[in-house]
């Protein structure tokens, strides 16, 4: 699934609504799975991101920043 995403999807998502190309590097889980199977596998749950915007998104999550 990553190298299916990343081939279809190779810009970061959230560089690019800042009109900056930058390549992806993470695939993210737009909505959290905390386990859950089905949204783990969700293709359409999930988002190209470079590791800087990955790393980010990640501690907003875990941090509640």
């Amino acid at each position: 699934m990553r190298a299916a995403q990343l081939a279809s999807h190779p810009w970061c998502v959230d560089c690019m609504k800042r009109n900056e190309h930058v390549p992806a590097t993470e695939v993210d889980h737009i909505l959290p799975h905390n386990g859950d199977p089905v949204l783990f596998f969700d293709e359409n749950n999930l988002q190209s991101l470079c590791k800087t915007d990955h790393s980010r998104k990640t501690a907003e999550e875990v941090w509640r920043v």
